[in-house]
C-alpha cells in the first residue's frame, strides 16, 4: 500500500473528497413517492364518493319510483271513486217549498222528510246507507228548508264569527247568479266542520250543509253545481 506522503514544507495532510450522494435524484424520489401516495389518496376518496353517490343515487330512485307508483295509484282510486257517482241521481222537492232540484252521486242514499213541524223539508244524503240522525256521523249532505227568516238565521252566525269557529262570506249559486246567500266556513255544527249554505226563499230559509270536509268536493262540484230552486 503506498504510504501519502506529507506536503511539502509541513501542514495538513490532503484528503481526497469523497463522492457526494446524488441530491437532485433524492428530491425526485421524495416528490415521486409524495405523488404516489397523493394519487392513491384521491383516487380512494374518489371512488368511495362515487360508490356513496351510486348507493345515494340508487335509494333516491328506489324512492322517486315507488312515490310515483304510490300517487299513480291514488289517482287510479280517485278516478275509479269519481267514476262511480257517475250518472249523478236528482232530488226534486215539492213546488210548496221552492221547487229545489240538484243532482248527487249515485253511490250515495237519500233519506228525505217533506213538511214536518217547522223543518218543511229534511234531508240525509251519505254515501251507501244513511247512518242513524243522532248517530253522530258527518253527514255528506243535509238539505233543510226553515220556517225561519233568512236575516234572522244568518245572523245567528254572528256569534261564531266572533270566537272564530266559522267563517262567513256571500254567496251566489252557480246557476242562479241573481241570487246571493251565505257560505258558512268551520265548524257548523259542534265538533264537526264543513260548510253551510243559506239561501233566502220568500219567507223561509234554504241550507243545504256537509258536516265533513270530505265530502267539500262533491258539495262544490255536483250538489251546488247543479242547484236551482223557484225563489
Amino acid at each position: 500500500m503506498q504510504q501519502q506522503m506529507p506536503p511539502p514544507g509541513g501542514g495538513v495532510p490532503y484528503v481526497p473528497p469523497r463522492p457526494g450522494k446524488p441530491l437532485g435524484l433524492i428530491v425526485s424520489l421524495v416528490m415521486a413517492v409524495v405523488f404516489l401516495l397523493g394519487a392513491l389518496g384521491f383516487g380512494f376518496w374518489a371512488y368511495t364518493g362515487m360508490q356513496d353517490y351510486k348507493n345515494n343515487t340508487d335509494q333516491k330512485v328506489a324512492v322517486a319510483v315507488e312515490k310515483a307508483v304510490a300517487e299513480e295509484s291514488e289517482r287510479k282510486d280517485a278516478e275509479f271513486v269519481e267514476a262511480e257517482k257517475k250518472p249523478y241521481l236528482t232530488y226534486s222537492g215539492p213546488a210548496t217549498y221552492g221547487s229545489i232540484n240538484f243532482s248527487y252521486p249515485k253511490t250515495w242514499s237519500a233519506f228525505v222528510t217533506e213538511s214536518d213541524s217547522n223543518v218543511n223539508i229534511d234531508g240525509y244524503f251519505h254515501p251507501r246507507v244513511v247512518p242513524g240522525i243522532k248517530s253522530g256521523t258527518g253527514f255528506a249532505l243535509r238539505l233543510e228548508v226553515l220556517s225561519k227568516d233568512y236575516t234572522e238565521e244568518v245572523k245567528r252566525w254572528q256569534s261564531q264569527v266572533k270566537k272564530g269557529k266559522v267563517n262567513v262570506n256571500a254567496y251566489r249559486p252557480p246557476l242562479m247568479q241573481a241570487i246571493t246567500g251565505t257560505r258558512v266556513e268551520g265548524e257548523v255544527e259542534p265538533g264537526q266542520k264543513g260548510v253551510r249554505i243559506l239561501l233566502p226563499l220568500r219567507d223561509k230559509t234554504i241550507e243545504i250543509s256537509t258536516l265533513s270536509n270530505d265530502f267539500k268536493g262533491d258539495l262544490d262540484n255536483i250538489i251546488m253545481a247543479s242547484f236551482t230552486f223557484e225563489p
